[in-house]
């Protein structure tokens, strides 16, 4: 794994009126490493997510995504990113293909590529019978593959998920966790929010928030050592009851 870091966060903050909802944060992500962003709904990873990718401007501090800052260049950063939403990352009514085609144009590929890409993606996740179906009429788990596939189209530099198996069966979640590994072999960032404590054991490093803040940052086994603990889970557990 080559030491490159791809995300630098120095003191980053945001603020909505008297409310913080991210506080001080300060990490850093080395390319082709799983970081997983972990906290409870309303620990502030949302916000703190929506400002690396570039749709909310920081209070203050700093931060740089795939060498681009977050104040002066969001629009770079969104060009060299995939982005997979928890609630809306699809077209659902618009067919396998169209959803593809369309996605492959705003990230900016050549006729030729998407062609390519399409025809690839569709070989790897086996799509040949559905390709031409509407995807709102496709299983929870498919769209979640496919909405990850689509979010690499561009081959970015990182990937942001955001809760990418909320909902999904076991045997789904164990799939979609074989093409994340796939895609940080290939040298891709994948930068991923859970709220699943088992998948916490899958990431490269965690950094877990708690009110804003981070409280904790480690590999997972460090983590369980620190806080003498057999799983991530019970980490968890002792960093929100204070």
């Amino acid at each position: 794994m080559k030491e490159k870091n791809v995300i630098q966060v120095k003191n980053l903050t945001k603020k909505f009126g008297d409310f913080t909802a991210v506080n001080n944060i300060t990490f850093k992500v080395k390319q082709g490493e799983i970081f997983g962003f972990l906290g409870a709904n309303g620990a502030g990873k949302t916000t703190a997510m929506k400002m690396l990718i570039g749709i909310s401007k920081p209070t203050s501090g700093e931060a740089q995504v795939a060498d681009f800052d977050v104040y002066t260049n969001p629009e770079d950063i969104k060009k060299n990113i995939g982005y997979m939403s928890q609630k809306f990352a699809l077209y659902d009514d618009l067919t396998v293909k169209e959803n593809i085609t369309f996605f492959g144009g705003i990230y900016g590929l050549s006729k030729k590529q998407i062609n390519e890409k399409r025809k690839q993606l569709v070989e790897e996740l086996n799509l040949q019978k559905i390709v031409n179906e509407l995807v709102g009429s496709l299983p929870l788990g498919w769209k979640q593959k496919l909405s990850f596939s689509v979010a690499l189209l561009h081959e970015p530099k990182v990937v942001f998920l955001d809760e990418p198996t909320g909902g999904v069966d076991p045997i789904t979640r164990r799939q979609f966790w074989e093409m994340i590994y796939k895609t940080a072999n290939h040298g891709t960032t994948v930068f991923v929010t859970t709220h699943y404590m088992d998948e916490a054991e899958y990431c490269d490093r965690v950094s877990i928030m708690v009110d804003g803040k981070i409280e904790a940052l480690d590999t997972p086994k460090n983590l369980k050592q620190q806080f003498n603990v057999e799983n991530m889970n019970d980490v968890f557990l002792k960093l929100a009851r204070g």
